[in-house]
């Protein structure tokens, strides 16, 4: 028996106003149940939605509420979307809404860690307000994408094994756990080799670990670009690169124990002059490790392109390739755990005092070292086909307090409303005029100069 609720007039005419999107969408109930399977399968392949059933599009004339008489009319259309989908779809939310003129058939439906079929094998993915109807490597790629089909599991066929055997990485690594097992015998207990035609080969998670160059033998990018932006605006162009980016190579422990030492040089020498005043940027050294960690080894590494990190004048931006997987979403990234690459993960555990050694909670221990430091919280982001974390130098302080702290420890120097946003972090220039007006009505600043104009005023204490 699904939930039967009375729907308000003000909620009705919500769902009559949303615009169909990657998120929404709205059906007759002469809709086909094959049809509509479609909808449903392509939102549980893409990042979830809620589809209304009883309201028709805004091409309609005429009354767009068009509902069901009563429950039961919807009975084939609901069996075939939760008993016939292939694999059935987990946490699907199905309820009725009670209008004037009927039965709303209400279907929300989660991002799913699996890749789904209709009933008649096909496969679907939301795009926008569109779904799409997708094959072959499409379907494989958002099997990857998903975590449903471990990337890190594929054979590298040009790579021989014993190359991977020989290799300094890998015998640094069992001499650092102390195994006395054979180097051949030892991988193929970690799931790092496939047989390919009774011929054994690594697999990528393998040559990831441990081949002394897995970006010259794996066919997707898989290296980190570090870059020192002296900007804080979100487009850059050339003439903002401090130095050329650096590009990091060679075995993911080895990379990202490179990336942490050039990211940490960056940092500590991240300070700029704003006329005579030295603007200052320090971030814990804490937080910039699980992050890049973070980035590096639950990467989708089927995708073709790089780490990417940005280090400008006011925010670390740090660029992984690939959607969160599984059940992660932004809302709850805190409390969810999946990896997309297990074995790479364990393998990085097992060592002793691994990068990786908060397992579950790594992004925990980054807001708590940000608000240690004072600053706010990371703010996550899915952009394009990236997953994206920002580490902004913004105070948890009121802009009014980090301009008196300034003063506090530079009493003879100025501040404009420039300097305030860059102190702060606070990019809305309004907020910051504000927050200087309000000093100055309380007679904590003054102006340097009074006839000026307004957007050349600079301030000192009082």
């Amino acid at each position: 028996m699904f939930e039967t609720r009375k729907i308000e007039p003000s909620e009705l005419e919500k769902i009559l106003k949303t615009e169909e999107d990657h998120f929404f969408d709205v059906k007759s109930k002469d809709i086909s149940p094959a049809r509509l399977q479609e909808t449903f399968v392509a939102f549980a392949n893409a990042d979830g939605g809620d589809i209304y059933i009883g309201i028709e599009d805004k091409k309609y004339e005429g009354n767009r509420e068009r509902p069901y008489s009563n429950p039961e009319e919807a009975n084939a259309a609901i069996k075939v979307l939760l008993e016939q989908t292939i694999p059935s779809v987990e946490g699907v939310l199905v309820e009725f809404l009670i209008s004037g003129n009927g039965y709303i058939l209400h279907i929300s439906i989660p991002k799913s860690p699996k890749v789904h079929y209709t009933a008649s094998q096909d496969c679907y993915i939301r795009l926008n307000a569109q779904k799409h109807k997708i094959k072959g490597e499409r379907i494989t790629a958002l099997a990857y994408s998903k975590g449903s089909l471990l990337y890190e599991k594929s054979a590298v066929n040009i790579v021989d094994i014993d190359e991977i055997i020989e290799s300094e990485a890998l015998q640094n690594y069992m001499a650092r756990i102390q195994t006395s097992l054979p180097a051949d015998k030892f991988l193929k207990k970690q799931r790092l080799t496939s047989e390919i035609k009774g011929e054994c080969k690594p697999n990528v998670g393998c040559v990831l670990l441990f081949d002394d160059e897995p970006q010259a033998s794996i066919d997707t990018r898989c290296a980190i670009k570090i870059y020192r932006l002296r900007t804080t605006d979100a487009e850059y162009k050339r003439e903002h690169l401090a130095e050329m980016p650096a590009t990091i190579n060679g075995p993911i422990e080895q990379s990202i124990l490179k990336a942490i030492e050039k990211v940490k040089e960056l940092v500590d020498g991240a300070s700029f002059y704003e006329g005579d005043n030295l603007i200052k940027m320090q971030y814990p050294a804490d937080a910039i490790q699980e992050i890049l960690v973070n980035a590096v080894i639950h990467r989708d590494y089927s995708l073709n392109d790089d780490v990417h990190i940005k280090i400008f004048d006011n925010r670390i931006e740090v660029f992984s390739p690939g959607k969160l997987p599984g059940y992660v979403n932004i809302d709850n990234i805190y409390d969810e755990r999946f990896s997309r690459n297990p074995n790479i993960v364990r393998m990085l555990h097992n060592l002793p005092n691994p990068l990786n050694h908060d397992i579950g909670e790594g992004l925990d221990t980054v807001k708590n070292e940000l608000r240690k430091a004072g600053l706010v919280d990371p703010v996550f982001e899915e952009k394009g086909n990236a997953f994206v974390v920002t580490m902004k130098h913004q105070r948890i302080a009121s802009i009014e307090d980090v301009i008196l702290d300034y003063f506090d420890q530079n009493p003879d120097a100025v501040i404009t409303n420039k300097i305030a946003r860059q102190l702060s972090g606070e990019d809305d220039i309004n907020k910051v005029k504000k927050a200087l007006q309000k000093l100055r009505a309380d007679k904590k600043i003054i102006l340097v100069e009074e006839n000026v104009h307004a957007f050349k005023y600079s301030y000192k204490k009082a």
